[in-house]
């Protein structure tokens, strides 16, 4: 295959499959950006604002490990009429970076979270606060993966939304779905976690070094 070829293949592989990605990842990012506002902020007030902006954090917050599911995607994509070249060197990257991404949207988080119940003297709380996350994110993945639900259905089609959940909560397929979701983000929360905290205090350590030597 000439290098012409090539590079043709590789943008069409690309843009076929971006547009949703960069959708996704905004939703991704918007229970992320809410975390900063809500659990951040130097004010630990709890107006009708901050409650409205959490339940919004917590409609869309699904929306970042869901992109887990999105492997599904470049196993479709693999098994197209792509060059080796072309899944190596595009596809697998593309998916494997937006699915991090998202991924660790979801860790911060969560993380945030957890800063402001140490912060309002509630830390013991921090690891049910996770598993009762992990679990609600785990019935919002299967209800956005399988039967197609948005986070906003939860304005738009209520009333459908508390019916499928009631009927499928009573399901056994679907409760081990759900159940094996919820393992997954336990364990990979777990895992990105320490990443995440271990880079953040060598980032923070290589800060007092520097401060250090140029005090030096």
């Amino acid at each position: 295959m000439s290098l012409r070829f090539l590079l043709r293949d590789a943008w069409k592989a690309w843009h076929r499959h971006s547009g949703w990605m960069a959708w996704n990842l905004f939703l991704a990012f918007i229970p992320l950006a809410l975390s900063v506002w809500l659990f951040r902020r130097s004010s630990g007030n709890r107006n009708l604002l901050w409650w409205v902006g959490f339940i919004v954090f917590m409609a869309f917050l699904p929306n970042a490990p869901y992109l887990l599911t999105d492997i599904i995607h470049l196993i479709d994509a693999v098994r197209r009429d792509y060059s080796v070249w072309v899944i190596t060197l595009v596809l697998i990257p593309q998916h494997l970076s937006v699915i991090l991404l998202g991924f660790e949207a979801y860790v911060i988080s969560l993380i945030n979270l957890g800063y402001y119940l140490q912060k309002q003297g509630m830390g013991k709380f921090t690891i049910p606060a996770e598993l009762i996350t992990h679990a609600l994110c785990a019935v919002g993945i299967y209800l956005g993966r399988f039967l197609r639900f948005n986070s906003w259905d939860l304005v738009t089609q209520p009333e459908d939304l508390a019916q499928t959940i009631v009927d499928d909560l009573t399901a056994k397929r679907p409760l081990l779905v759900m159940f094996v979701t919820f393992i997954v983000l336990t364990v990979l929360y777990w895992v990105m976690k320490q990443i995440t905290l271990g880079l953040i205090l060598k980032m923070r350590y290589r800060k007092v070094l520097h401060e250090a030597g140029g005090e030096n």
